[in-house]
């Protein structure tokens, strides 16, 4: 587990947390506006789709945290960057899961995450289609949700061998679209069960002991930045496929710790290959 930057105190990460529960759970609710509706699809140059409910969620999220925080920086998925001097950077994803969405599937998350020096500290997921979600700040704990209920503090399942588990991913071909299709096969044939559908959904079912692993074979800093101290918080790992503890890699692997290693002797022979 990770230590607080010295310049950082319990403080500043809870009126932090606070604001991204919020207006997280703000800017998801207002996606539901535009779900399961007839709505116009753009493409971004990776081809990947957008909607007017992203720019929307996002720029709720930004109006919110500039208000509260002006000092702050902000990454968003959708608007770029825009710098700040406080040392903190808020890290945006407001519609993780994009093509479940379009698709009227509800398993997609508004995204929340808070780094300072490198390190993420603060992280929320909510799925508002589920009015279920999670969130964490560092020594705090892993909290889940589900509509007006009291959170409740998670920890990570106590499966010692991914025979027994169950392993997440989100899109299959994003493992041949980095040459590493044998290690989804390897993964596969290792777990009791697989799943997709992922994306941050894959994340809290690990951080809530339902799953016990959730690979991202290709994955953007909004991505991971909210996902990490959740799943650390509960208890789990937040890693690159070499093991390294680090939200930056663009890749990732959670797990519940106990089948970090079987998933990286899958992982690391491979984990720089690139298609």
């Amino acid at each position: 587990m990770s230590q607080l930057p010295p310049q950082v105190s319990a403080a500043d990460l809870t009126s932090r947390l606070e604001l991204a529960i919020t207006a997280g759970r703000a800017a998801g609710v207002l996606t539901l506006n535009w779900f399961q509706t007839e709505i116009d699809i753009e493409r971004k140059a990776d081809q990947s789709p957008v909607t007017i409910a992203d720019k929307s969620a996002e720029q709720l999220l930004r109006q919110r945290i500039a208000g509260a925080f002006p000092f702050d920086a902000i990454l968003g998925e959708e608007f770029g960057e825009a710098a700040g001097t406080s040392g903190f950077r808020w890290i945006l994803d407001p519609i993780d899961g994009t093509k479940s969405f379009i698709s009227g599937v509800p398993l997609y998350g508004t995204m929340v995450g808070v780094e300072h020096s490198g390190e993420s500290l603060v992280g929320l997921v909510y799925l508002p289609g589920l009015d279920e979600g999670i969130y964490a700040e560092r020594g705090g704990g892993a909290w889940h949700f589900r509509g007006n209920e009291t959170p409740r503090r998670v920890h990570v399942s106590r499966k010692s061998s991914l025979s027994s588990g169950l392993f997440v991913t989100s899109q299959i071909d994003n493992f041949a679209d980095r040459g590493a299709q044998g290690v989804y096969e390897q993964l596969q044939k290792a777990a009791s069960i697989t799943r997709t559908w992922g994306d941050c959904y894959g994340y809290l079912l690990v951080a809530t002991g339902r799953a016990e692993v959730m690979v991202d074979p290709i994955m953007n800093l909004w991505d991971g930045a909210a996902v990490q101290p959740i799943v650390e918080e509960a208890g789990g790992t937040f890693t690159d496929w070499q093991g390294n503890r680090t939200f930056h890699a663009g890749e990732g692997i959670a797990t519940n710790g106990a089948v970090l290693e079987e998933v990286l002797a899958i992982t690391r022979p491979i984990a720089s290959r690139r298609a």
